[in-house]
């Protein structure tokens, strides 16, 4: 993702170009409530959402803390 932040009712891809943690099985389609404003390193963000199941229905209330260019928009 390399425009602008993502916004609330963003639908993204994170995998292992967003962060080790959410390699192979472990990625996940999450949905963005809010981005966190505060200052973290240099391309990465603290995100605030919903952990979305294949039918698109949440499943958790999660906080992530990603790489910027490595979320993928979805739809």
């Amino acid at each position: 993702m390399t425009e602008a932040l993502p916004r609330p009712g963003d639908v993204l891809f994170v995998g292992g170009a967003a962060s080790v943690q959410f390699q192979g099985e472990r990625a996940l389609t999450f949905r963005v409530i809010r981005v966190d404003p505060r200052i973290t390193y240099d391309g990465w963000l603290w995100i605030d959402g919903y952990v979305l199941g294949p039918s698109g229905d949440a499943l958790e209330r999660r906080v992530i803390f990603v790489k910027k260019d490595g979320l993928i928009k979805k739809r």
